[in-house]
């Protein structure tokens, strides 16, 4: 047998019933149960809280073993103008019931035969979908070990039995009060969670833009198109994906790598476009580009922070983190990736595994698109030739251990040469 948001039945003593949640628009209108005993009117327990709560029409559910207590209880409520209920006394149910009709607030029984309410609310607390409900235990025990539970187990409220009206209403219009509260500020988290996405989002792609166009900046000096930057960091983070690194790590090591020949900028045309071999003041002066890349990528000093921050207001915001992990990584690459495996590299002439990894990886991807690509002082090169260059590098230029990585992901690797091929 069901009991209606307003039945009027007669339930048979320990019939277990099962009731349902009417439709929110709906506002039923069967006459009150006329074996529940109307309430001794006193001065009104109302408050505009109440008419609050009551306006929103929450779900509330009622789990009673002794129908006629849920009636009762449920017949206050309707009198202080809530309308939506959901009830049994079947405590077996209880919990399908709660997850089915999703009910604002609970009223628990604890003594129960087959389910204790104690078992019930342990349940709900341990699901994300109702381990915030509140739950209004009650009981005719006054037994202190139960209640010390009860609390443990996170009930937020007792009512004992026989229920007082005027202890019932403002208990309940204060819980639903919270869970309002709580459910605004939890829309509003979700709101912001998702706005922060969105704008965090747009400064990644803003980043990704400014790196794209000053990394080009600098290979526009020796390069037709600039797609070379581009492949270099695919190149690193197909190595990456290979060596294990995570989907983030690998994303920060392409963008950083394609900044790895930014002190060109530094670099006379002359020796950028030499179509010769190099003289060696000529080589000494291109070897500085590293050093270049790395000052132009390197935090400002405090001076040189405070000035700058000191000219406008504007500036100051613009400037109060006056570092970045993507720079500072880019800086180390662009400064370690002409190192050598066996010492013999520039500018500082570091050995095996005193090169950053970031650099090491930046080599391999860095020479293998010099070699397959055309530039003023050679044609592209074949890939079987590409690949034969960098094996007999293994030892002397190259990581062992990166350039297996390499030469792992060869399938890919083409396929990043195919899709960002230069145009002449």
């Amino acid at each position: 047998m069901t009991i209606a948001a307003d039945s009027s039945a007669t339930l048979p003593e320990g019939q277990p019933t099962v009731g349902v949640l009417p439709p929110k628009d709906q506002s039923p209108s069967t006459p009150e149960p006329a074996a529940v005993p109307a309430p001794q009117r006193r001065a009104s327990p109302l408050s505009s809280g109440d008419q609050s709560a009551r306006s929103k029409q929450w779900g509330i559910a009622i789990i009673d073993d002794e129908p006629f207590n849920i009636l009762v209880v449920q017949k206050y409520l309707q009198d202080a103008g809530y309308r939506r209920f959901v009830t049994s006394s079947d405590s077996t149910e209880s919990l399908k019931l709660i997850a089915r009709e999703r009910p604002d607030l609970i009223l628990l029984d604890i003594v129960m035969p087959m389910i204790s309410g104690l078992d019930i609310l342990r349940a709900i607390r341990a699901t994300d979908e109702t381990k915030h409900l509140p739950v209004l235990i009650l009981t005719a025990a006054n037994d202190a070990d139960v209640k010390r539970q009860a609390i443990d187990l996170g009930a937020t409220d007792f009512l004992p039995k026989p229920v007082d009206p005027h202890d019932l209403l403002p208990r309940v219009r204060n819980a639903l009060l919270t869970k309002d509260f709580q459910d605004r500020l939890t829309r509003e988290n979700c709101r912001l969670e998702e706005e922060v996405k969105r704008r965090t989002a747009e400064l990644a792609v803003s980043r990704e833009e400014v790196v794209h166009c000053l990394a080009r900046a600098a290979e526009y000096r020796d390069d037709d198109t600039g797609e070379h930057v581009v492949r270099v960091g695919r190149y690193v983070g197909i190595i990456a994906r290979e060596l294990g690194y995570d989907r983030s790590q690998v994303e920060l090591l392409e963008l950083a790598a394609q900044l790895h020949d930014l002190g060109k900028i530094a670099i006379p045309d002359a020796i950028l476009r030499n179509p010769g071999k190099l003289e060696p003041q000529q080589f000494e002066l291109m070897q500085t580009h590293c050093a270049v890349a790395k000052k132009i990528m390197q935090p400002m000093d405090d001076e040189q922070s405070r000035t700058l921050r000191s000219h406008t207001r504007y500036g100051a915001g613009l400037l109060h983190v006056r570092s970045s992990p993507l720079l500072m990584l880019a800086a180390k690459i662009a400064q370690t990736h002409h190192e050598r495996w066996d010492g013999s590299g520039y500018p500082l002439g570091l050995a095996g595994e005193d090169i950053p990894i970031e650099g090491r990886m930046t080599a391999v991807a860095d020479v293998y698109d010099a070699l397959s690509s055309r530039r003023p002082y050679k044609p592209p090169f074949p890939r079987e030739k590409c690949f034969a260059i960098l094996e007999d590098g293994r030892g002397t230029h190259f990581d062992p251990k990166v350039l297996d990585a390499f030469f792992a992901r060869t399938e890919e690797i083409v396929a990043v040469q195919i899709q960002f091929m230069d145009v002449d």
